[in-house]
C-alpha cells in the first residue's frame, strides 16, 4: 500500500532554465522595489538551478549576484536613513 502518489515527471532542464531566467528577472526587479522579498527568492530560485543543473549558468550566477545586490542594498539604505525599513 502506497501512501503517496508516484511521481509523473521529473524536472526537465526546461524547467531549470525557466528557475535561472526567473532569478535573473527577480533580482534585477528588486533592485528597484520590494528587494526584502525578491532578493531571496532570487537567491532562492538560483541556487536551485544550478543546484539541479540548468544550461542557463550564466543567468542563474547572474540572480545570485543580483539577489545578494538586492539585500545590500537595502542594507545600504537602512544604514543611511538609520532605519528598520524604507522611509519615505
Amino acid at each position: 500500500m502506497q501512501l503517496t502518489a508516484p511521481a509523473t515527471r521529473q524536472t526537465t532542464a526546461h524547467d531549470t532554465d525557466g528557475m535561472a531566467v526567473a532569478a535573473f528577472i527577480l533580482g534585477l526587479v528588486g533592485l528597484l522595489v520590494l528587494n526584502i522579498f525578491l532578493g531571496p527568492i532570487a537567491i532562492v530560485l538560483a541556487t536551485a538551478a544550478l543546484w539541479r543543473g540548468t544550461a542557463r549558468k550564466g543567468r542563474a550566477y547572474l540572480g545570485l549576484g543580483l539577489g545578494v545586490a538586492d539585500l545590500l542594498v537595502l542594507v545600504a539604505f537602512m544604514q543611511a536613513d538609520n532605519t528598520v525599513s524604507w522611509s519615505f
